[in-house]
C-alpha cells in the first residue's frame, strides 16, 4: 500500500485564503469525509458525477460524508463524456441545486473525470455567487490536469471551454486505487497529459515516462502515485505564479490549439478523447516547430517514437477535418490576440515557448500537408 503524500497549491499573497492541498494516495475516497471537516468543517455538500462513475462510488462516497457528519442533498447525476459539457446540461444541473435550497455553507464534490470536474467547478463559481468546492478526480487525466489549477469551464458551439470561470478548490483527492477500474485506453489517454509536462520543460520527466511508461500503463500503483506527484507538483508551480493565464500559463496548453480543433471537428465524443488529442496536438506542435527551424528534428521522432511504444496517437487521420473548419477552431482559441494565432512552440524536448502573431495561411499551410500525410500511429 502506498503512503499518502500532500502537495501544498500555494497561490499568491493577494490570493490568499485560496491555497489549497492535494492529497495523492490509494483509498482516499474512503476518507474524504474526515480530509473534508479537517479543512472545512462539517458542510452541506452536493455530489456531482456521472452515470458510470456514481455506479462505482457515488454511495460509498456519500456515506463516508454523512458518516463524517457532512449533510448531503441529492446529488446530480449526468451522462457521462464530453457531448454532456453544455449549456443545457449546466442548466439542469443548476436547477436541481437549487430546487434543494441550498445555503452558502455549500460545498460541491467533483466525483469523476475532468468533464465532471470542469462542470461541478463551474458550478460552484456561480450558484449562490460562489461556493466551496472540493475535487475527487478519478481518471488518471483528471488527477494530473483538469482537478488543479481553478479553470472551469463548459463547451460552446464554437470551441472547446470556451465559457466558464477562474475558481479555485479547496482540496483535491487524487485516489490512486481509483485509477484501476479505468479502460486501458482511458488510462493512456491520460497519460498523454502526464507526458505534456516533460515536453513542457521538464526534460528529465520525459526521460522518467520513457523508462517507466509501460509499467505505469499497466497499473503499477507507485508509479501512477510518482506521475500523480510530479504532474500535479509541475502544474502547481506555474499556476501560483500565473494563476489566471497572463504570462506563463499558457504553456500548459502545449498541444491544446491543434489538439481542440481536433476534438471539436471529431464531435467531442469517443471518436477522439480529449488526452489522444492533446498527443496528436502535442506531435503537431513539435512538427511545426521543426518546419519553422526551432526544433531539431530528432526531438520529433523521439517523441513519436515514445507515443508508438505506449499506443499513444500521434498523427491525425486524413478524414480529421476539413482544414476551413479546423482554422475556424483554433481562430477562436483564447490565447489569440489582433485576429493572429498564438501556439505553444517549442525549440526541444523540455523547452515550449508561447508563439503569438502566426498567419492563419501559414496554418493552413501546415493542415495540407500534415492531413496528406499517413497515419502512423501507436
Amino acid at each position: 500500500m502506498i503512503q499518502t503524500i500532500r502537495l501544498a497549491v500555494d497561490l499568491p499573497a493577494e490570493a490568499s485564503g485560496r491555497s489549497y492541498d492535494i492529497l495523492i494516495g490509494s483509498g482516499l475516497l474512503t476518507e474524504a469525509g474526515a480530509a473534508l471537516a479537517a479543512r472545512l468543517g462539517k458542510r452541506q455538500c452536493l455530489i456531482v458525477s456521472d452515470m458510470n462513475v456514481a455506479k462505482l462510488y457515488l454511495q460509498p462516497l456519500r456515506a463516508n460524508l454523512i458518516a463524517a457528519g457532512h449533510d448531503c442533498l441529492a446529488p446530480v447525476v449526468i451522462p457521462p463524456g464530453e457531448a454532456s459539457k453544455n449549456f443545457e446540461t449546466f442548466a439542469a444541473m443548476a436547477e436541481h441545486a437549487l430546487g434543494q435550497h441550498p445555503d452558502r455553507r455549500l460545498v460541491v464534490v467533483a466525483l469523476g473525470g475532468g468533464v465532471i470536474g470542469d462542470m461541478a467547478g463551474f458550478l460552484a463559481s456561480v450558484l449562490l455567487r460562489g461556493v466551496d468546492y472540493v475535487q475527487i478526480p478519478t481518471t488518471l487525466l483528471a488527477q494530473v490536469d483538469s482537478a488543479v489549477g481553478g479553470k472551469t469551464g463548459i463547451d460552446s458551439a464554437h470551441g472547446k471551454n470556451l465559457i466558464g470561470a477562474f475558481h479555485q478548490p479547496r482540496l483535491v483527492l487524487a485516489d490512486i486505487a481509483a485509477l484501476k477500474t479505468l479502460p486501458p485506453r482511458q488510462l493512456r489517454a491520460g497519460f498523454s497529459e502526464v507526458v505534456k509536462y516533460g515536453l513542457i520543460d521538464r526534460p528529465d520527466f520525459f526521460a522518467w515516462c520513457e523508462a517507466n511508461g509501460a509499467c505505469l500503463l499497466a497499473g503499477d500503483e507507485a508509479l501512477l502515485q510518482e506521475a500523480v506527484l510530479q504532474s500535479c507538483r509541475a502544474k502547481a508551480e506555474i499556476v501560483a505564479a500565473d494563476e489566471k493565464e497572463a504570462g506563463r500559463r499558457a504553456l500548459l496548453n502545449l498541444g491544446h490549439t491543434f489538439g481542440h480543433a481536433l476534438e471539436a471537428a471529431a464531435g467531442f465524443g469517443d471518436a477522439l478523447y480529449h488526452g489522444e488529442a492533446v498527443a496528436i496536438g502535442c506531435a503537431l506542435a513539435l512538427r511545426f516547430s521543426v518546419e519553422e527551424g526551432l526544433c531539431p528534428a530528432e526531438d520529433l521522432a523521439r517523441y513519436e517514437k515514445f507515443c508508438a511504444a505506449t499506443g499513444l496517437p500521434y498523427q491525425p487521420a486524413a478524414s480529421a477535418g476539413d482544414i476551413p473548419q479546423l482554422l475556424k477552431y483554433m481562430a477562436g482559441d483564447k490565447k489569440n490576440r489582433d485576429g493572429k494565432i498564438t501556439l505553444i512552440l517549442a525549440k526541444g524536448i523540455g523547452q515550449a515557448f508561447v508563439a503569438p502573431g502566426i498567419e492563419k495561411e501559414r496554418i493552413e499551410t501546415f493542415w495540407d500537408k500534415t492531413l496528406k500525410r499517413p497515419a502512423r500511429n501507436g
